[in-house]
């Protein structure tokens, strides 16, 4: 991350799910607290609409190679200096547990866009049709508004499912239902026809 933001276990992720613009590697001191220790270099990189904590880390790993390797390279030739970070902008990025993937549906449709980025793929985001559990693998917020309460499918298109959120509408496109494989909205409704005003449900049980 790009300290002293998002210290901890999750950075990635808990950078998707908070909605920012940009994220980046932080190379630094070690010290006896958690990515507490002075800075040495940061590299910038843009958070796209579309990454997922998978997408995004696999940028940083390229990006932090490089950063390591211009690190070690100044360090010896002796041309950094170290600077301490201010605490008083620290913000933590506690691991994520599975628990943490329940679709909570009185958040706004960005809300949970950005969350379904941010655990995707792990530790997934998840919501419940009847006793069905649905992985959520990729949605979008849509700019109109809801008709329904919080979690009930509002339309049904060849392509997505839209479900009434908090604050606007969520159109699913890729899920995974249980026992079965992850596919299109389009895939899951050929053989699963659904209705206008079924419920979606907020569950932590797995």
């Amino acid at each position: 991350s790009l300290l002293p933001k998002y210290r901890g276990a999750g950075p990635v992720q808990w950078a998707i799910i908070n909605g920012e613009t940009e994220t980046g590697i932080t190379t630094m001191l070690m010290d006896e607290g958690m990515d507490t220790g002075a800075i040495l270099l940061q590299e910038k990189i843009a958070i796209g609409p579309e990454d997922t904590a998978g997408s995004l880390s696999s940028r940083l790993a390229d990006v932090g190679g490089r950063l390591l390797v211009e690190t070690l390279a100044q360090l010896k030739a002796g041309t950094l200096t170290p600077r301490q970070q201010n605490h008083n902008l620290a913000s933590l990025a506690p691991l994520l547990k599975k628990e943490d993937g329940v679709i909570d549906w009185s958040l706004s449709a960005t809300m949970i866009a950005n969350r379904i980025r941010g655990l995707t793929p792990w530790p997934g985001a998840y919501t419940f049709l009847q006793t069905d559990r649905w992985m959520i693998y990729r949605a979008a917020a849509m700019d109109e508004a809801a008709t329904l309460a919080p979690g009930h499918i509002t339309a049904v298109t060849k392509d997505a499912i839209h479900v009434a959120t908090g604050k606007g509408v969520l159109a699913i496109r890729e899920l995974q239902p249980a026992n079965g494989r992850r596919m299109s909205a389009a895939q899951y409704l050929a053989g699963h026809p659904l209705q206008i005003g079924m419920q979606l449900i907020a569950s932590t049980r797995l």
